[in-house]
């Protein structure tokens, strides 16, 4: 067969193999801006044009594109390199944060500007719930996508100096824009192997032995690992700068199997094709052993021992009641407090698994480089992940290899959210490459994200709570159980941090918590957006709520009446954190943005006639960054051209973090951000840090980037006082400059001053933050919306969000922050639920059956930012990457309670379950 496509006016004629879609058949010839998100045509990150119709590349036959002309997204630009009108309007809206989505929807988009006044043009764009049906972003809620079509500009360019609380643009947006940007697996290594898993049929099994032979003779295939090839050593998956946090039982093979979806093998073959074929042939004899998947049960006598034999050695609470960890504390006597009450309310909620859903799935590739002294090789691992320094101080330990030995990269990161703040690829893919000294890559699937990878962990929370009858809280007490699924990563600590600020942001003299993370035999649970707090929060304001409605007080007087003030100590039943202070408090203004939407609002006029409307309120407090240490290091240097560099470790997966230090290092310096390059989440090119996770990149790493960008100004400023003989306080510092009482001289001479002196250390400066002390942060979500009785539909007709977020360093990120964190807390409470049937296998491993937010469903939130001023983060800044997803839930919940009469009290609230519960509600005489 005679085969030619032209791709971005380039011409091929490599056959493609027999069902290749069109996406792999074009990355394969270095096009990466085509990325593969789902695997079925879902999302819509490989959209293409094939002669200028746009298609999901995924579904599409690559034979089908014979004589035909495709454009990826690097095809967008002219040949000049002069950016298309789409991608000039999304670089200026900045209609993305990971990006890893933007390419498809900038090439549906493109497509539909095409068609505007031609025979084909049938609206689409003048109405883009349809137009991106088949598009979906995890990251932006959306609203920056729509300005982007509509040529909304948010970006600015401040002048020197004066970065810091401007919009300015992420400094990799023309690369996301025109698809060069590059990812983890948007490179090319040559003699690559590839790596397939084989899984397990079962959710407790004693592996009795493995046949690999069949699978050995399969053509490519290199090698089948199995618990034979692999370390006893137990670890955590979870990374923490402290890894005593975690529960050690894991093992990177195991001959016991836990849940169904466990790897049992890996197969290293010449193609995924290969690999796969090979763990088909895998003969595995299995022992099935008693499973229990109900929380409840599994702590019953009798039940099922998860992981029989291990012991506090690893850090296991209870092994024989499958305890994982807990935590028992009282303020005072809630007896006492219940007893001095007028008002008693006693409920209990549940919350489900959730998927992070990221479009990039988890993966890395391993090969190895030479060494720099040229006394041998040494392994790199480029993975997706949110902490490049923990993995490798994890795989050091794992495998006995010295941290000199060992680099690990992040590329871009297509999305995190907490699932990428874990090791789950990258201890099989580096067994392997050591195993075969060859590069071996191991890409999830869309199906594996939701049966190997981890979830949000599904809470149930009893919750009892007293008041007098003018409002004031006399007791509060919650029984916490969380299901953290085959394997405690982060389990003990989610629970530990979901009974702490959901505490304490309530005055009551008298607390008391139960809390239980628990072992099943379903897929592990891990860290999501809030790390628990957004589970407890539900609870605690639902009850919040339910408690001013039967006293007859308005919610938001009720809160007021009991919250926490400034200045006032936090305190929960688990003690109180001596490092964490109210260093800034907004609180009140949040709660003040609510009462002024709520008198303002005429948004119920919106409602179909006969729907029932309501509003509904909820508030969350958050740490600005994890307990117990999060460190970073940043150095800030003078480069020979006059220009700096910002070195700091922590990994950009849409975060913004990346164009928050150059703000901080531009204000410092008095410079402007094209003066500033960043290298970031590189184990070689960096110092230390632990993990964009925690709401820390800003308020740590952002802390540690200001004190080497502020020692490095007055280092160049006493360094040009030498060179020059003028007086150091004359010296003033400039963008290209430095004027030396009317002597200038530039920062390239200053450099070359340096230089020849043998003197560049003094042109360079480092600083080092430790997380500690902390501050906290504070939201509020405001909801009217409307439900129609007869279908149970909801319609969401206002959307208000308060965010206390101290001195805002990027309103257009924060606001971006904000407003993804609100639509994926939407889609959390509206539909989004990983369902497991009663062997605790995952039935929803697909988007299609998963149903993800998109643009149509996701409102335009309103989002105010309150003006607080922080002491402890860097220049005033809080954090805001994960506290706007805790208060959505339980305002939501409010809202419906108020509009229907019925408390909802687990989530998600879909359609079917409104109805059901109006029909029961309908039923009982007098409701």
């Amino acid at each position: 067969m005679s085969f030619d496509i032209e791709v971005n006016a380039r011409h091929f004629d490599t056959e493609p193999r027999a069902g290749q879609c069109l996406r792999t058949y074009l990355r394969e010839r270095g096009w990466f801006g085509v990325k593969k998100g789902c695997d079925a045509g879902d999302c819509g990150a490989c959209t293409v044009h094939v002669d200028g119709v746009p298609v999901h590349s995924c579904l599409y036959p690559a034979v089908r594109a014979q004589g035909r002309s495709v454009t990826t997204v690097e095809g967008l630009a002219s040949p000049e390199g002069e950016l298309h009108p789409v991608q000039q309007k999304f670089l200026g809206a900045q209609g993305f944060q990971c990006g890893f989505c933007t390419a498809g929807f900038l090439m549906t988009t493109a497509a539909l500007e095409a068609e505007r006044g031609t025979e084909h043009d049938d609206g689409k764009l003048d109405d883009l719930p349809r137009a991106f049906k088949g598009n979906i972003c995890r990251c932006t809620g959306y609203r920056a996508i729509e300005d982007s079509v509509r040529g909304v500009r948010h970006t600015e360019r401040p002048c020197a100096g004066k970065a810091v609380g401007k919009s300015l643009g992420a400094p990799a947006g023309p690369q996301v824009v025109t698809g060069t940007a590059r990812y983890t697996f948007d490179v090319e290594v040559p003699g690559l192997l590839h790596m397939k898993l084989l899984r397990s049929p079962h959710p407790h099994a004693r592996i009795v032995s493995i046949d690999t032979a069949d699978a050995l003779r399969v053509p490519g295939v290199h090698a089948v690992l199995t618990h034979e090839d692999a370390p006893e050593t137990l670890y955590s998956s979870a990374r923490h700068e402290h890894p005593t946090e975690d529960p050690d039982d894991t093992r990177v093979l195991d001959d016991t199997v836990r849940y169904v979806g466990q790897r049992v093998a890996a197969v290293v073959a010449d193609s995924e094709q290969a690999a796969e074929e090979g763990c088909r042939r895998v003969d595995v004899v299995y022992e099935q052993l008693p499973y229990v998947t109900d929380p409840e049960k599994a702590m019953a006598p009798g039940a099922p021992v998860i992981h029989e034999g291990k012991g506090p050695e690893v850090r296991i609470s209870r092994v024989e009641n499958n305890v994982a960890g807990e935590v028992h504390g009282e303020i005072g006597s809630v007896e006492a407090g219940f007893a001095d009450a007028d008002v008693v309310h006693e409920e209990t909620f549940r919350t489900q698994r959730v998927q992070h859903a990221s479009l990039e799935t988890h993966g890395c590739v391993a090969y190895f480089e030479p060494k720099e002294d040229g006394t041998g090789e040494r392994l790199t691992v480029r993975s997706s992940t949110q902490t490049p320094f923990l993995t490798r101080r994890a795989l050091c330990a794992l495998y006995g290899l010295p941290e000199d030995e060992v680099r690990v990269v992040a590329g871009r990161v297509g999305g995190g959210f907490g699932g990428k703040q874990e090791m789950l690829t990258e201890d099989i893919v580096t067994l392997a490459a050591l195993k075969l000294r060859r590069p071996v890559k191991l890409e999830y699937t869309r199906a594996e994200q939701f049966y190997g990878a981890t979830t949000r962990h599904p809470f149930t929370i009893g919750i009892k709570v007293g008041a007098r009858t003018d409002g004031t809280l006399t007791a509060i007490q919650m029984r916490v159980v969380s299901n953290t699924g085959a394997y405690g990563n982060h389990g003990p600590a989610v629970m530990f941090h979901s009974v702490g600020e959901s505490f304490a942001v309530y005055r009551a003299p008298h607390k008391k918590v139960d809390a239980f993370s628990v072992y099943t035999n379903v897929v592990p649970a891990g860290a999501f957006r809030g790390y628990g707090l957004g589970q407890v929060t539900f609870a605690v304001e639902s009850v919040m709520d339910e408690l001013a409605r039967r006293l007859g007080m308005d919610p938001l007087v009720f809160r007021e009446k009991n919250i926490i003030g400034p200045g006032e100590h936090m305190l929960s039943p688990i003690g109180e954190e001596e490092d964490l202070h109210i260093a800034s408090y907004g609180l009140d203004q949040c709660l003040g943005v609510v009462r002024k939407a709520i008198a303002e609002d005429t948004s119920a006029g919106q409602a179909p006639e006969g729907w029932l409307v309501g509003q509904g309120t909820a508030m969350a407090m958050i740490a600005t960054g994890p307990p117990g240490g999060h460190y970073a290091d940043a150095r800030v240097s003078l480069l020979a051209d006059g220009t700096y560099d910002i070195a700091v470790g922590t990994a950009e997966f849409g975060n913004g973090t990346t164009t928050v230090h150059k703000q901080i290092t531009a204000g410092a310096l008095n410079t402007t951000e094209d003066r500033l390059t960043v290298r970031q989440s590189d184990t070689d090119v960096v110092r230390h840090d632990t993990g964009a996770f925690g709401s820390a990149g800003t308020v740590v790493a952002g802390k540690a980037v200001l004190l080497a960008a502020g020692s490095l100004a007055e280092r160049l400023r006493t360094f040009a006082a030498r060179h020059t003989g003028v007086a150091r306080h004359l010296c003033v510092l400039g963008a290209e400059a430095v004027d030396c009482a009317g002597r200038v001289v530039t920062l390239k001479e200053l450099y070359e001053a340096a230089e020849a002196k043998g003197a560049t250390d003094e042109v360079a400066a480092d600083g080092h933050w430790g997380g500690s002390p902390r501050s906290v942060a504070f939201n509020a979500q405001w909801f009217r919306l409307a439900v129609d009785p007869d279908t149970g539909e909801i319609r969401i007709l206002r959307s208000v969000h308060a965010a206390d977020a101290g001195k805002v360093m990027n309103p257009m990120q924060c606001r971006g922050q904000v407003e993804g964190g609100v639509a994926q807390a939407l889609g959390a409470t509206l539909f989004e639920t990983v369902r497991v049937d009663d062997r605790g296998e995952v039935t929803t491993a697909a988007f299609r059956r998963y149903r993800l937010p998109q643009y149509a469903d996701v409102p335009r939130t309103e989002v105010h930012f309150m003006e607080t001023t922080d002491a402890i983060g860097p220049l005033g800044a809080k954090s805001m990457s994960e506290s706007p997803f805790n208060p959505v839930a339980p305002a939501f919940a409010n809202a419906l309670r108020d509009a229907t009469g019925v408390r909802f009290t687990e989530m998600p609230v879909t359609r079917d379950r409104v109805w059901l519960a109006l029909d029961r509600h309908n039923s009982v005489p007098g409701a």
